[in-house]
């Protein structure tokens, strides 16, 4: 335990600015979502106790935008708002609107009607009965929606770093995809402390405000604002990137998606932003189609498995690369440029240790203990016609106990002894780190999977000499290289920047 706060407490020391940095973000993010959810939420609930007849219908679509599956939600609204804040912000307005809109309906409704009648009494008309008593004595009960959303609002936003929109979900992410669990901390300990911070001004404003009237709720509102807006006009003016460069979750997209920055920002005037761990393929994708990425690493087996859905791709490398740069040129006019040495193939792995107990070296070996052993298979692998979907069909048989698992929590589960197999990357660094063997693919399941820049043409179209630039990396990068990098990353926690940087380097590339 002593190792591990020691642990702990060296990383604080070591990822300050990132960590001040994150939390910065992810207060603003939650503040303009409670804000903009109070103003929606607070007149409608008003609204909704003069009009009975559709306060159920208005409530019950509230409901019904808090059930559906956050990442679904995120990840559906890429296509329409891109990827950044402006999504996630939409996405917790609509988590944090039901605790608001019904507190502010039943408090209001529940006002004594003698209270009302003797406000009437005075001589008071409907809005100023509304102002002067209705409203304050409705207060707490508002006041416990708001602080009910505003809970969910910080813990729904550690999500919105998988749609580029920061925060502390960022540090909980590497956490979760380097089995870190000092990462982990670092980013969920101050989402929790900023959710009880919250509630604690919240409930002090609550008080306060049954003594002076609104001017707590005033200056908290004020509050509020300057948080959002003195950063934005001290950034004002700020010129944004020339290109920006996605990458999928991970320390390898973010590796390579900075040797395209430096890259381009060495031998142009080109300014570039490296836009990493935007989640699983469709949301990177997605951020490409809709232009909020011009480039990301993608990889040919990916394209015609995934993205083309293809069921007749080719298992020669060569094939199934021209495979994908035609067919994904043809469907969505993106350009895939020359690939990469590497093949960053799907592979099934096991402990190593059992695997000899078991005389297990292939896929097809998997067959005599599909009923004794557990397998946890990552959402996407599960899904894909080149993953677990096509399993059956090409091995003959089915496995017997599969769960669906994040892909980093695959090794989790594996040292905790919960499963006995999970999908891999040929060029991951736990592969070595756990000690497990990658069973070889003998039935072919596994297409090649080489890497290359995909980019959209009208980038290429206004920046055309960025395709000579990019191509400088084809041919390169082995996969003894890249497990490496991913090592220095993933494992030793260096900078994906850096490292991409001394790696150019090495090739000749850059300049020291």
């Amino acid at each position: 335990m002593s190792g591990f706060l020691s642990d702990f407490y060296n990383l604080f020391i070591q990822r300050q600015d990132m960590l001040w940095q994150a939390l910065w973000e992810h207060l603003q993010l939650s503040i303009i979502s409670l804000l903009i959810a109070v103003v929606i939420a607070v007149p409608v609930g008003i609204l909704l106790t003069r009009k009975d007849s559709i306060a159920e219908v208005i409530i019950g679509i509230a409901a019904v935008l808090q059930t559906i599956p956050s990442l679904a939600l995120l990840g559906f609204m890429i296509l329409f708002v891109g990827i950044g804040t402006t999504p996630a912000i939409i996405a917790l307005t609509a988590y944090a609107l039901l605790p608001i809109l019904r507190n502010t309906y039943t408090g209001i409704k529940e006002v004594n009607p003698a209270i009302r009648e003797a406000a009437r009494g005075m001589g008071m008309n409907s809005l100023r009965s509304l102002i002067k008593v209705e409203l304050p004595i409705a207060l707490p009960t508002v006041m416990a929606g708001i602080r009910t959303s505003m809970v969910l609002i910080v813990g729904t936003a550690t999500l919105a770093a998988l749609i580029g929109a920061g925060g502390l979900g960022d540090l909980i992410m590497t956490g979760i995809q380097r089995s870190n669990n000092e990462y982990i901390l670092l980013g969920a300990i101050p989402a929790a402390l900023l959710a009880l911070l919250f509630d604690g001004i919240l409930r002090l404003t609550e008080r306060l405000s049954k003594r002076n009237s609104y001017k707590p709720v005033v200056a908290v509102i004020g509050l509020s604002l300057a948080i959002i807006f003195v950063p934005l006009l001290a950034g004002r003016g700020a010129v944004g990137p020339d290109l920006v460069v996605g990458g999928k979750m991970g320390a390898e997209p973010e590796i390579v998606g900075n040797m395209y920055k430096h890259l381009i920002e060495e031998q142009t005037d080109l300014t570039v932003q490296v836009q990493g761990n935007l989640g699983a393929t469709d949301f990177v994708f997605n951020a490409l189609r809709v232009g909020d990425i011009d480039v990301y690493p993608e990889f040919s087996g990916t394209i015609v498995g995934e993205l083309l859905a293809l069921d007749d791709f080719s298992y020669d490398p060569d094939e199934a690369y021209q495979q994908a740069k035609e067919g994904i040129y043809d469907e969505y006019q993106f350009r895939f440029l020359e690939p990469m040495l590497y093949n960053n193939t799907y592979a099934i792995a096991v402990p190593r240790e059992l695997a000899e107990e078991q005389g297990i070296e292939t896929i097809s070996d998997l067959n005599s203990v599909k009923g004794d052993w557990s397998f946890g298979f990552s959402f996407e692998f599960i899904d894909r016609q080149d993953g677990y979907a096509g399993f059956p069909e090409r091995y003959g048989f089915e496995l017997g106990n599969v769960t669906s698992l994040d892909v980093s929590a695959g090794f989790r589960a594996i040292e905790s002894g919960d499963i006995e197999g999970t999908d891999v990357f040929s060029t991951d660094p736990q592969i070595v780190e756990n000690d497990l063997l990658v069973l070889e693919d003998d039935e072919n399941l596994f297409p090649p999977y080489q890497g290359a820049p995909l980019i959209r043409e009208e980038t290429l179209e206004k920046y055309p000499e960025v395709e000579d630039i990019l191509n400088q990396l084809a041919g390169k990068i082995s996969e003894e290289d890249i497990q490496e990098l991913n090592y220095l990353v993933d494992i030793e926690d260096e900078n994906p920047s850096d490292v991409a940087r001394d790696y150019l380097v090495e090739l000749g590339l850059l300049d020291e």
